[in-house]
């Protein structure tokens, strides 16, 4: 019995293409990643500005992202409202959550790692290339707001301020 070949995407191969040719974006995996190393909550005072711009729903989403991805959620958000000062709560909700949908993969830092350099093969990986529409799906079934979803989602008219806010 031999082993089956599982070629990557043709999506993945062309990130890892750009991966390869853009610097910066390997600093920005970098930087995600060594941050992502300790534990530590968010400080009570980041927890207390999430909260100001979430709404129950949102938050019971929230709280179940690691304490990584807690921090890494409130420094993107906080660069995206100092992009977009006229940002809305909804969208700031959304930048709040744009990586809600991991919570599905339930993948750690170094699952994380292989996934992105080995792209979507099997359930979790797949799930943690999906995160963006999961995601999008669990705020909208926590009635979250259209802006909100479609940040979330990778879309919509603030996406290029979330893009900027999570790769400074």
């Amino acid at each position: 019995m031999g082993r089956v070949s599982v070629e990557p995407s043709p999506g993945h191969t062309a990130l890892m293409a750009s991966m390869l040719l853009n610097p910066v974006k390997w600093w920005h995996l970098i930087a995600r990643f060594v941050s992502s190393l300790p534990g530590t909550p968010p400080s009570v005072a980041n927890e207390i500005w999430a909260d100001d711009h979430l709404t129950k729903g949102e938050r019971s989403l929230w709280v179940q992202l690691s304490n990584q991805d807690r921090r890494h959620s409130i420094a993107v958000a906080q660069r995206f409202v100092e992009d977009r000062p006229d940002a809305t709560v909804p969208e700031i909700a959304g930048a709040l959550l744009h990586d809600v949908g991991k919570i599905e993969c339930r993948l750690g830092t170094f699952g994380r790692v292989v996934g992105t350099l080995i792209g979507p093969r099997g359930k979790r990986l797949a799930a943690y290339h999906d995160h963006e529409a999961i995601g999008a799906e669990m705020a909208a079934n926590v009635g979250s707001e259209v802006a909100t979803i479609e940040l979330i989602a990778g879309c919509g008219p603030a996406i290029k301020s979330l893009n900027r806010s999570d790769h400074a």
